[in-house]
């Protein structure tokens, strides 16, 4: 079984005191057991802000298991359909909830304007695209996006 990570899982683990450390440990080692755990390059690139040097970083994932595996053409053009999709929708100023994907307005409570919408970043779409070409599933646990836009890729947030 090959499962791709979400950059949260990882930061869960690496930064001390996080609230989901402890489970997000257990899930990757969960998961590490069961075949291989895999990231693609703007989790690497996420990562890397978590290091003092890029040596440090192939380290460390060297020592969880987890391997860099590059996209390719086919997930590189899903990411792009599917955010396409996404930043279409968010012509109608809706913003969707990180956790259920629920599209809702907002209103400014105190002159009731509605805000301009801050559209996620194409990466998101990358990390969702990869893991649906590449893997059997992505352990995560912002399924917002991925509830709604790769609703065909299988996103686990606990064991």
């Amino acid at each position: 079984m090959i499962t791709a990570v979400d950059t949260n899982i990882i930061l869960d683990v690496l930064i001390p005191g996080e609230p989901f450390g402890e489970s997000s440990k257990k899930l990757l080692d969960h998961h590490l057991s069961k075949g291989k755990l895999i990231i693609c390059e703007i989790v690497f690139a996420e990562l890397a802000a978590e290091f003092p040097s890029e040596e440090e970083l192939k380290l460390f994932l060297t020592d969880t298991g987890m391997r860099l595996v590059y996209s390719n053409e086919n997930s590189l053009f899903l990411a792009g359909s599917r955010w396409t999709k996404y930043a279409r929708k968010g012509v109608k100023k809706l913003f969707s909830c990180s956790k259920c994907g629920h599209a809702f307005e907002v209103t400014c409570p105190q002159c009731a304007a509605k805000p301009k919408k801050r559209l996620h970043v194409l990466g998101d779409f990358f990390i969702g695209a990869h893991a649906l070409v590449q893997a059997d599933c992505i352990l995560s646990r912002d399924f917002g996006v991925y509830k709604t836009y790769f609703d065909d890729l299988k996103v686990i947030g606990s064991i």
